[in-house]
């Protein structure tokens, strides 16, 4: 088996079935659905594609949990994580996985990821620090978009129109080479819960952690934008959007704690812990009076 591609679904019946048609690799694939308790149409949609296999859970386990679990099923030489609010442009998948066939030392590859209305998204990062979300939470990133010392985390500069070698793309459409999933798992274990997803990071920061553990490991991972993926970004956690703002700012401090050698990530955490709830708070309280004014 040439690819195993894993979706993990939440209430995304109003996607899935779009994701799943446009699924097209030219060599031998296998189609994994891990559904995290969907309370919509999804597991009635899900049940008309025979092919796939469905892993159907009986609570929301979160979206590293659910991924866990589908890498421990794939059979394929490379792995796919793909999100179901996603759609496959012709010969994408085909061209990923030829940079990994070629790019021995590649363990991760990611495609241009668009809007629906075509505009190229800010899919590509750096791995964050406590610095860079500093800038980013007092301002000066948002000042400074462009600059590479101010706006370094969020790499609004990067030319999307080339190929390159970089630290963090988004996971809503990522091909892994499964020896390099491997190598992370003391013992080549797909069965550790540090693997390949961390699971103290259930929604977000789990495919940063992700890619923090395979550039320590020495794997590079590149971005290809010949290779395209439509993407309808957050379709599943805007369903929920408040509870996912205060969770992303509360796992951007797990990261950091997790993350930080120099011994003086406490020191730190004095700084970024309250602007982070703040921060988080703000959002929540704006996020709330735009719905309101909406209804």
């Amino acid at each position: 088996m040439k690819l195993s591609v894993i979706i993990v679904t939440w209430n995304s019946a109003a996607d899935i079935e779009a994701c799943i048609d446009s699924i097209n690799f030219g060599s031998e694939f296998e189609v994994i659905v891990v559904d995290n308790a969907s309370s919509d149409a999804t597991r009635d949609k899900l049940s008309t594609f025979h092919h796939l296999k469905l892993v159907a859970n009986g609570a929301n386990y979160g979206y590293a949990h659910a991924n866990n679990q589908g890498i421990r099923l794939a059979t394929g030489e490379y792995v796919l994580l793909l999100n179901p609010d996603t759609r496959i442009e012709l010969g994408a998948l085909d061209t990923l996985a030829r940079y990994l066939d070629t790019h021995p030392v590649a363990g991760a590859v990611a495609p241009r990821l668009t809007s629906p209305d075509g505009t190229t998204q800010f899919s590509v990062r750096s791995l964050p620090t406590a610095g860079s979300i500093l800038l980013e939470l007092t301002g000066l990133a948002r000042l400074f978009p462009q600059s590479r010392v101010f706006g370094r985390w969020k790499m609004k500069y990067f030319d999307y129109n080339r190929p390159a070698e970089v630290e963090q793309p988004m996971a809503s459409c990522l091909m892994l080479r499964r020896t390099a999933l491997a190598s992370l798992a003391p013992n080549s274990s797909l069965l550790t819960t540090n693997f390949p997803m961390d699971e103290q990071f259930p929604i977000f920061y789990n495919d940063v952690d992700f890619s923090k553990r395979m550039a320590d490991a020495g794997w590079k991972t590149a971005y290809l934008p010949d290779a395209r993926v439509v993407h309808r970004h957050g379709a599943s956690t805007k369903q929920v959007r408040a509870k996912m703002i205060r969770e992303s700012h509360r796992s951007a401090f797990r990261y950091l704690r997790k993350h930080d050698r120099s011994g003086l990530f406490w020191l730190k955490a004095v700084v970024l812990l309250p602007l982070l709830e703040l921060s988080g708070l703000v959002r929540v309280i704006a996020y709330r009076l735009r719905r309101n004014r909406k209804d």
